[in-house]
């Protein structure tokens, strides 16, 4: 205090945790408040449950439908998230500038990152408890160990990030946009979400059984339909596609 009455100022960042928090609370604002983005995280996978666990389109073997489709579901909702929104969101906003100008700001560029890892996995715990309760209306009866649940969970979220923020900083936005829904489609169709992999020719499965999607809810449908154990082969691949997909996305990442 330089006198009675007056203060000097102490100009200066503010601490990096409650700047990264800061960010990733307006990141989630943003998302929850941007009706596309509300369509893919939120809309569709609730849709897609609800319709094909009421009505018999789809042959889900043995077992309720919604047993087979609720674990499909949460993997959609994990690549929704993770991949196609990021991807788009962030694409955008490295067309825009957004991006240069906040990696001048105090947060540093992996803050920005952290705060958006941190968007991403808040929104997929909205999302969780959202298909979660309306799968139980629906008369799901999952068991299993919830910790191979959740690391299957966070592997996924890892690999789709990685892919979705590869894809944000190397292509152009317009590009990312309708590659990023084109993927999203294509994974809906033949990841084994809503349709069972064993419904494709052998040659198929076996490629198909690689794509992150495809482990994700292969692993989530042993644990919670099966009551497998942990599921190994499932977390390796997501794990390999983690790895490249992050390493990629760090190495070729352009801000501009």
């Amino acid at each position: 205090m330089s006198a009675a009455g007056t203060y000097t100022p102490k100009p200066g960042a503010a601490p990096l945790p409650r700047m990264i928090a800061a960010q990733a609370a307006l990141e989630t604002r943003m998302l929850l408040r941007n009706g596309e983005q509300l369509l893919l995280t939120v809309v569709i996978p609730t849709l897609l449950l609800v319709l094909f666990s009421v009505v018999d389109i789809i042959d889900t073997g043995e077992g309720k439908a919604v047993d087979f489709l609720a674990p499909g579901v949460l993997a959609l909702a994990v690549m929704s998230t993770a991949f196609t929104g990021q991807a788009i969101a962030t694409g955008f906003e490295r067309r825009y500038g957004v991006l240069k100008r906040l990696g001048a700001s105090p947060l540093p560029r992996w803050g920005l990152m952290a705060a958006k890892t941190l968007s991403v996995l808040v929104t997929e715990v909205l999302q969780v408890a959202l298909l979660t309760a309306i799968a139980l209306a629906l008369g799901w009866s999952p068991h299993g160990n919830p910790f191979a649940v959740l690391l299957l969970l966070l592997l996924g979220t890892a690999a789709f990030s990685g892919l979705g923020l590869l894809m944000a900083g190397t292509l152009k936005a317009e590009v990312t946009l309708a590659a990023a829904n084109l993927v999203f489609l294509l994974l809906l169709m033949g990841g084994g979400v809503i349709v069972p992999l064993d419904k494709f020719p052998g040659a198929v499965q076996a490629v198909l059984g690689l794509l992150p999607v495809s482990a994700l809810s292969d692993g989530l449908r042993d644990v919670l339909r099966h009551g497998a154990g942990m599921p190994w082969a499932d977390l390796g691949i997501l794990a390999v596609w983690a790895v490249l997909g992050l390493g990629a996305a760090a190495k070729f990442f352009r801000w501009e």
